[in-house]
Formats: C-alpha cells, sequence, structure tokens
C-alpha cells in the first residue's frame, strides 16, 4: 500500500475533539489556565457578585417579577456563558432595556396571572436560546451589522426616558400608572400631590450615594452598600413606619429546573418579543464584548458569542430566569476587578449560590425606593450626550435618524420601538445602497488625476467630456438611479457632450443588470450622437460586461485602458476634425476579446 493511503491513527478522533473544543470554549482555556489568575478571578467574581446582586433584584422588578428572579440570571447565565463564549472578560446578566421590554410585553400576555407571567418570560429566553442556535448554525453572526448605530444611539435614549419614567413613582413615593409613556407622565403629574416626602428624601440621597459612587469610585460595589445601608436604616430606625414599601422575603434556595409550561396562544406574542430580545442582546453583548476584547489586547469570535449567548438564555430560562445579555457596565466591573478569563463568571455564580442559600432573610427590609434609584443611575448610561452630540455635528441627516428612533420608542413602546429600529435600520441600508453618489470628474488643475466636481469646483471641465464614477457596485437595485442620474448631467451640461467615459474603480461588482444597463446606456448616447467607454472596471466586473458583449460595442475596457488616455485621444480627434475614438463605432474595437 502506498505511503498516502494509510490510514492516520486517531486522526478522526482528533478532528472530532477539534470540534468540541471550538464549540466549548472552556475546553480551549482551562487546560492552559495558570494558577497565578486564580486569585484574580476569584477576586472578580465576588466583585461581580456584589455589583450584580443589587441591580439584578431593581430589574427584575423592572420586568415585572419577583426581584430573586433577576438573581437566577445572573446565577445561571453567567456560569453556562463560561462554558461556550469567546470573551474572557464579558459579564451576563439582566439588563435595563430587556427587563422593561419584558416587563411592558409579557404583562399584556399574563392577564395578571404572576405564575403565567414567570412562564412566558422563561419561555422567551429558551426561544431567544433557540434562535441563537439557529444563527449559529446558519452563520448569521454579521446580522449584529444590520442595526444602525446611529439608530440604537437614538433607540437607546428613549430607552432610557421609558424605564426612568417607571420608576419615579417608586422614587415620589406613589402609585403610578397609564401603560403609553405620555399617559405615565400625566398620571405621574396628577400623583405628585400625594408624595411622600420621607421616600422622596431617601430615594434622593440613594441617587446622591450611587452618583458619587460611580464618579469616585468607579468599578466599586456601592449599589451593595447602599443596599446594606438601607437595610439597616429600616430596620433599626422608625423608617419603616413611613410609607416605604419594601422587597419582603425572598425564598431562600438555589432555583430550581422546571420547564415552562407553553400555551400555542401564547407563541404569537413569544415569537417577536423573542426576536426583539435577541436583537438587542446580541448587538450589546457583541458591543460590549468587542470594547473589553480591544482594552485587553484579544479578538471575540462573533459568531461564537451567540453559542455563550443562546447558552446563558437556555440556563436562565430553565432555571427560573428571564433573558439575559452581556452588559457593558457589568463587564467593566469584572474587567477592572481584575479578571483573567471567564473562570470569574463561575466564582460570581459561586458567591450569588451562596447569598441565595444563606442571606436572602437579609433582604427583607430591602426599600423598592432604592431599586428605583439604582434602575435610574444604570438607565443614565443609556443616553450618551457626547455621541449624540458628535453625530449632530457630523452628519444632520444621522442625527435625524436617530431622533426618529428616539421618538418611535416615546410613541410605540419599546417592542416596537425595537422592531421600528431594525426596518428602519435596513431601509436605510436599502435607500443609501440604491441611491450611491455618482460623482462626476474634473480634472485636478496642473495634472493628469481627476476628482469630484462637486467637492472640487476648481477642477477643469473638459468641453464634450462626461467622466463619471459610481461610488458603489452597480447592481440590480441601483442602476436606474445611476442612469438618471449620468444623463441628468449631460442635460445639465454647459457644452454639447460627445464622450461619456465611465469610471468602475469604486464598483468592485457588477450584475447582470448593471451590465445591461450600461448596454441600454450606450445604446441612448449613441443614438444621440455619443460615445461610452469604460475605465478602471476591476476584473470580476470585465468578465460580466464582456460576456454581455460590452467590449464589442465600446471598445476595450482592459486594465491598460485610462480615462486620461481616452480623453486625450478624444480631444487630439476633435482638434484633427475626427468623428470618433480609435476602437469605437468603426470598425473593430483593438483589444477587444483580449483578457486583461
Amino acid at each position: 500500500m502506498a505511503e498516502q493511503d494509510v490510514p492516520v491513527a486517531g486522526a478522526g478522533t482528533a478532528a472530532h475533539a477539534g470540534r468540541i473544543r471550538a464549540i466549548f470554549r472552556a475546553a480551549q482555556w482551562l487546560p492552559h489556565y495558570r494558577l497565578q489568575w486564580l486569585s484574580s478571578d476569584v477576586v472578580a467574581g465576588v466583585t461581580l457578585a456584589a455589583y450584580g446582586i443589587p441591580v439584578s433584584l431593581a430589574y427584575a422588578t423592572l420586568a415585572g417579577l419577583p426581584p430573586q428572579y433577576g438573581i437566577y440570571c445572573y446565577l445561571a447565565g453567567g456560569l453556562f456563558y463560561a462554558l461556550f463564549g469567546s470573551s474572557r472578560q464579558l459579564a451576563i446578566g439582566p439588563t435595563s432595556a430587556i427587563s422593561m421590554l419584558v416587563g411592558v410585553t409579557v404583562a399584556a400576555m399574563a392577564g395578571g396571572d404572576a405564575t403565567r407571567f414567570a412562564s412566558i418570560a422563561a419561555l422567551t429566553a429558551i426561544l431567544i436560546a433557540l434562535m441563537c442556535a439557529l444563527a449559529w448554525v446558519l452563520r448569521l453572526s454579521s446580522l449584529v451589522n444590520f442595526i444602525s448605530e446611529t439608530i440604537l444611539l437614538g433607540f437607546k435614549a428613549g430607552a432610557a426616558l421609558t424605564i426612568a419614567l417607571t420608576q419615579l413613582p417608586k422614587l415620589f413615593g406613589v402609585k403610578g400608572g397609564g401603560d403609553a409613556f405620555f399617559e405615565r407622565i400625566t398620571v405621574l403629574a396628577s400623583q405628585l400631590p400625594d408624595t411622600q416626602l420621607a421616600v422622596l428624601a431617601f430615594g434622593a440621597g440613594a441617587l446622591a450615594l450611587l452618583l458619587a459612587g460611580e464618579k469616585f469610585l468607579p468599578g466599586r460595589p456601592v449599589a451593595l452598600f447602599v443596599v446594606v445601608l438601607s437595610i439597616v436604616l429600616l430596620s433599626v430606625t422608625p423608617l419603616r413606619n413611613m410609607g416605604f414599601s419594601v422587597v419582603g422575603a425572598l425564598p431562600r434556595g438555589l432555583p430550581a429546573f422546571h420547564f415552562p409550561a407553553l400555551r400555542v396562544r401564547d407563541v404569537d406574542g413569544i415569537v417577536p418579543l423573542a426576536f426583539a430580545c435577541l436583537l438587542l442582546s446580541y448587538v450589546e453583548s457583541v458591543s460590549a464584548a468587542r470594547a473589553i476584547a480591544q482594552k485587553n489586547g484579544y479578538e471575540i469570535d462573533a459568531r461564537q458569542e451567540l453559542l455563550g449567548l443562546g447558552a446563558a438564555n437556555l440556563a436562565a430560562g430553565l432555571f427560573q430566569g428571564y433573558p439575559v445579555a452581556g452588559g457593558l457596565s457589568q463587564s467593566s466591573v469584572n474587567d477592572k476587578a481584575g479578571a483573567k478569563t471567564p473562570l470569574a463568571l463561575v466564582f460570581a455564580s459561586v458567591a450569588i449560590g451562596f447569598c441565595l442559600m444563606f442571606l436572602t432573610g437579609l433582604l427583607t427590609n430591602l426599600p423598592n425606593v432604592v431599586l428605583a434609584a439604582i434602575v435610574l443611575v444604570a438607565v443614565k448610561g443609556l443616553v450618551d450626550f457626547r455621541e449624540l452630540s458628535h453625530v449632530w455635528r457630523t452628519s444632520r441627516d444621522e442625527f435625524l435618524v436617530s431622533m426618529v428612533a428616539f421618538a418611535a420608542v416615546l410613541l410605540l413602546g419599546i417592542l416596537k420601538g425595537v422592531i421600528f429600529a431594525v426596518l428602519a435600520s435596513m431601509l436605510l441600508l436599502i435607500r443609501r445602497a440604491a441611491h450611491p453618489h455618482v460623482a462626476i470628474l474634473g480634472r485636478i488643475p496642473g495634472t493628469h488625476q481627476y476628482s469630484d466636481i462637486e467637492r472640487h469646483p476648481d477642477n477643469e471641465r473638459l468641453a464634450g467630456v462626461l467622466l463619471f464614477r459610481v461610488e458603489a457596485s452597480l447592481l440590480y437595485f441601483n442602476v436606474e438611479h445611476v442612469r438618471a442620474t449620468v444623463w441628468s448631467a449631460i442635460q445639465a451640461s454647459t457644452s454639447p457632450v460627445r464622450l461619456v467615459i465611465c469610471d468602475l474603480s469604486n464598483s468592485p461588482t457588477v450584475d447582470l443588470a448593471g451590465a445591461r444597463m450600461l448596454a441600454a446606456l450606450h445604446a441612448q448616447l449613441l443614438e444621440a450622437g455619443m460615445q461610452l467607454r469604460i475605465v478602471a472596471a476591476h476584473a470580476s466586473a470585465r468578465d460580466i460586461l464582456r460576456a454581455e458583449g460590452l467590449e464589442r460595442q465600446v471598445g476595450d475596457f482592459g486594465r491598460f485602458v485610462s480615462a486620461d488616455d481616452l480623453i486625450a485621444t478624444f480631444l487630439h480627434d476633435a482638434d484633427s476634425g475626427a468623428s470618433a475614438l480609435p476602437g469605437t463605432m468603426h470598425g473593430t474595437p483593438p483589444g477587444a476579446g483580449t483578457l486583461a
């Protein structure tokens, strides 16, 4: 038997093991774990737990669920993300936007049934996990690029105001109410005379401490200190009898494995909710993971993040939680605390589990106004005034798009606002692709180079010549715009045009419709006594243009043909009285059929 035919022992097993390691990222980093990292990961895990417990309590109430459900999310989500995720410092848990999205959407579906509410929230997380797995199989990780950052900027600002408005009644010690954003404002304004001053003062104090901690002690678990301080104050002072609502007794112990029951009539509501949560969570997670990875000098795998996020949501759904995501604030806490590997998430889950088993009784007197203050401080980060100001200075059109997304969230609600943001991003992408800039070029004075006359009005306009460049691929959905723009430029020319040159240097792709449009444009120009030439086409574009017979019609457009040469030939022929360029309209085009 030939040597190359001898099977290599264990090759199939090694390949299988490699595939498993590619899926289970823990199998990649755990064998190379350094003992000196252990203390850093332990400290980071405990610090993350100290940060995450009060925040998750607050987010669970925002989602309309009992406070412990938020802790369950942190415990289960982080533990399972550590097995699959590609980020070393990303922290997984409930986030403000997703919590609000779940709260307002599920409330309408549950009909006041708390058990049903929890089941639908858990089912949403499980469905997100299934969607993540499907997206991983289909390699759809690029979907994160389909939501414009500008639109996301406006969406986050609208979500922040919406979330803040739901927490203000707790801050004032009133009931609140209403469904729509402006209805909530009206209800809150009508209840302001009933403000409980003790609750308001307590909440304002909590806000001041949280904001001071954010400024002077970034990355420290200041929220935990505020929670402990508020519990002590309500436990040892008469404040308990001054109208404060408290969290109450939380169940002791770890979350139980439970597969929530599914009712067919809930499917129509759960699917769009899960899709919206997936988009939000994936965009937020990948953005946070990339920011942290860039800071620490490594790359994440966006496709692998689908598995990590899916595993985290599956665990959250099966262990009495609701949808989770990676957030920049909690990940920054983890990073600043010194996390070296995802093992920090495991230690955070262990610390949270310890608290659930032995310390839940201490949270009984935690005032809800403190949770409201935690949410208000957290959502403050969703409004990026610096970036909004930058967008305003850079592009008024982009700023307008951002404000449309902002208004959509306020007027339509968060769920419809997410869907609107996605549709708006897609429409914006389609509009830009369908209306590419067509630059009319002029010669840069004193050179043989050409640039956009619109941007450089001092460029030389060449009598009888129109040189244009399409600033995008020439595809079926933009060919009509390109043709119409070129024809309008010809009609607007101050001198009769005899030569039209199409520069395809910025068009990496030309499809069949693009080639046929150029053929039709050639025929239209020929009928009007003008010539069309093509220059600087990419190799793949030249192939399809030749296949459509363009080279036989317009002349050679190989890589040695330049716009400057064509213009020089045209001007020479014009001076000598010739009627055509070499290789066009008369005889066989030189170079036609020559592959370049």
